[in-house]
């Protein structure tokens, strides 16, 4: 975004914030057009909203178990509030004293391995003499369990990890990266298999996710059974939660598949898989340095969510799917430092000096827009996090 030029004001989302007058609790908050947070719980209570209990609870939790009929009348409820400025005034949250707060108990995290040029950037890496993908890779949505406890929202610090990088060594990961992906929150507990078709009915917003990545351990370890703890210390979610619905006009249909997925991948509708058409930003201590696009994404939601419950497993309310990392065709377009310095090779030139990896006090920010249901566009907020030194 070049200088002078006035930013995408936020779309509806959702999402929870503490203080400003309650010690020890939280709110739903919903941001405002003009940059405020409307205090959504004491607006459906006062103006008699729909399912004003799921609104006045702490966070996300309950509203996330309700189903995507209570979203839907809940969402455009809002955005007729949020649209009058004059009417909603009386439900303004302070400008000031309020910290965003995790939005919903994340239930489960899987991270998977969605975008195609990233997984041939990481084979070319890796396998400079092999095929880039491997065997299964456009069989089926590759992904692995992550920890659920150690994600985090947006903002603050992350401690740099330490573990085994090789034989006999151990200390600080000297190969921090980042990640820009998407995250996917699920609500509506449901015993699998779920199919493609009934996905949808259980994603219920998106979410920006930085999976901060040790490579150095990450490599050591992953043979033979995948990534563990260069992935586990930390990832961290934007403070905002977007509706699917908010991000209609975004959805476009997924590369094509080569070869056609199997029958439980295949979306029985007219209009095929769609992913979403997002413009991801990532800022390394404040210089631009990446624009992944969110369209290459070779799988989309519903086809993660048929996957991941295919062999039986259900879901839980507040389940997180990370998309994997977005990269585009080009070195702008790479959403880690593995691809953007390719594994130290070719550093990123920042103001004052290079990076092959993230140093203590880097400040990562992840930011994205989408195109908005009435026209012009939308942002979908922020993650950011800096590096502190390994404890």
């Amino acid at each position: 975004m070049s200088v002078g030029t006035v930013p995408p004001p936020p779309a509806l989302q959702l999402g929870a914030v503490a203080g400003a007058g309650r010690p020890g609790g939280s709110r739903i908050a919903c941001p405002l057009p003009d940059g405020g947070l409307l205090d959504v719980g004491s607006l459906a209570t006062a103006q008699r909203g729909p399912n004003p209990e799921l609104l006045t609870a702490p966070n996300l939790d309950r509203l996330l178990e309700a189903g995507r009929g209570a979203w839907r009348e809940i969402c455009e409820w809002l955005a007729t509030w949020r649209a009058d400025p004059e009417r909603s005034a009386s439900y303004r949250l302070p400008d000031e004293g309020l910290v965003p707060v995790l939005p919903f108990t994340v239930a489960d995290y899987v991270d998977f391995y969605a975008c195609e040029q990233h997984a041939r950037n990481a084979g070319l890496i890796f396998r400079p003499d092999a095929e880039p993908l491997t065997k299964n890779w456009r069989h089926m949505p590759v992904g692995y369990h992550g920890r659920a406890g150690t994600v985090r929202v947006s903002g603050g610090t992350v401690t740099r990890p330490s573990g085994q990088r090789g034989p006999g060594d151990f200390g600080p990961s000297g190969r921090l990266d980042l990640e820009a992906e998407l995250g996917f929150v699920l609500g509506g507990t449901a015993p699998g298999p779920v199919t493609v078709d009934a996905a949808a009915e259980h994603v219920f917003g998106v979410v920006l996710l930085n999976d901060w990545s040790a490579r150095d351990i990450q490599g050591f370890e992953t043979r033979p059974l995948g990534p563990h703890l260069g992935k586990s210390f930390a990832t961290s979610i934007s403070a905002w939660v977007t509706p699917i619905e908010e991000l209609a006009a975004a959805r476009v249909p997924v590369p094509a598949h080569d070869p056609e997925p199997l029958g439980y991948l295949t979306p029985g509708g007219p209009h095929g898989a769609r992913g979403l058409d997002l413009e991801l930003t990532v800022h390394l201590n404040g210089h631009r340095i990446a624009d992944p696009p969110a369209a290459d994404l070779y799988w989309s939601p519903e086809q993660l969510v048929a996957h991941l419950t295919s062999n039986g497993a259900g879901l839980r309310s507040g389940d997180l799917l990370g998309s994997g990392t977005v990269s585009g065709p080009e070195r702008d377009g790479f959403g880690s430092m593995l691809e953007l310095a390719w594994n130290g090779a070719d550093p990123v030139v920042l103001p004052g000096g290079t990076r092959s990896w993230l140093e203590d006090g880097d400040e990562v920010v992840l930011s994205a827009t989408a195109p908005g249901t009435g026209g012009g566009r939308v942002s979908l907020g922020e993650v950011r996090g800096r590096i502190r030194p390994a404890a």
